[in-house]
């Protein structure tokens, strides 16, 4: 059995974030079709344009009107090629260092980015690939945080990966008998834009300061841990969580 995702088709979102982009960039030199999913029209054309090999797509949509997911699972058929996976990396994080300063719409552009849309497209994507017989893989991003609760601001967020965590569970069990394998990857701090957003750089030095490792990971050391889930070789490996954060936190 082949262990690389040569041939196939991944859908990627968040394509043009730091570690999507790097998601996108390891499959597509394997020889993936990828499908970039994100907001930005420019931000997709200039990935794609970088992208080896050949046969990609880019669909500008917003998750959270689910009837776009139909958009991306066309974009995957079209490339003519088998839908091996998703790799799930869009979201979205505001940051409120106060809790009173957090709103409805704080937290409903939150969960219904990272975690509603997260579910309809992993059911969608489930779906299809339970229903082509070949088995595939789902790798949703979840967060250090949904196990520490959140640092920085952010516990509406790492409410939401929290969701993530569960849900991919029920999804793995649900999903196993078609072979199709739904797990998450957990970062710490990732040198992205994201990251970097909405802290002062003492704040980002007393985060770092809390990682054994010392550093930041980079946005490449992410995607490492995202591909090897996609790949056949773990074939064996679904309904867990992959722990990414430089031993920040250790279970």
């Amino acid at each position: 059995m082949s262990e690389t995702l040569a041939g196939s088709a991944v859908i990627v979102t968040g394509a043009t974030g730091g570690i999507g982009a790097a998601v996108a960039r390891m499959v597509a030199a394997e020889g993936v079709a990828v499908v970039a999913v994100d907001l930005a029209v420019d931000r997709l054309d200039r990935l794609l344009a970088d992208l080896p090999g050949a046969g990609h797509r880019s669909v500008a949509v917003d998750l959270r009107d689910l009837a776009t997911h139909d958009r991306i699972l066309d974009a995957a058929g079209d490339t003519g090629r088998p839908l091996a996976g998703l790799a799930h990396l869009a979201a979205v994080l505001r940051r409120r260092h106060r809790l009173e300063d957090i709103t409805e719409e704080d937290w409903d552009l939150q969960v219904d980015t990272n975690l509603k849309a997260t579910f309809f497209l992993n059911r969608a994507v489930g779906l299809r690939l339970a229903a082509a017989g070949n088995g595939g893989a789902i790798v949703n991003l979840s967060s250090q945080g949904w196990w520490t609760g959140g640092l920085g601001g952010s516990v509406v967020y790492n409410a939401a990966k929290g969701g993530i965590v569960s849900m991919s569970r029920g999804l793995a069990r649900t999903l196993a008998p078609q072979r199709v394998r739904v797990n998450t990857v957990a970062p710490g701090f990732v040198d992205t834009e994201m990251m970097r957003a909405g802290m002062t750089d003492e704040q980002l030095a007393a985060s770092v300061a809390m990682v054994p490792l010392g550093r930041m990971a980079t946005p490449d050391e992410i995607a490492d841990a995202v591909v090897y889930l996609l790949r056949p070789g773990a074939r064996y490996v679904t309904g867990a969580t992959l722990n990414v954060s430089g031993g920040q936190l250790m279970y």
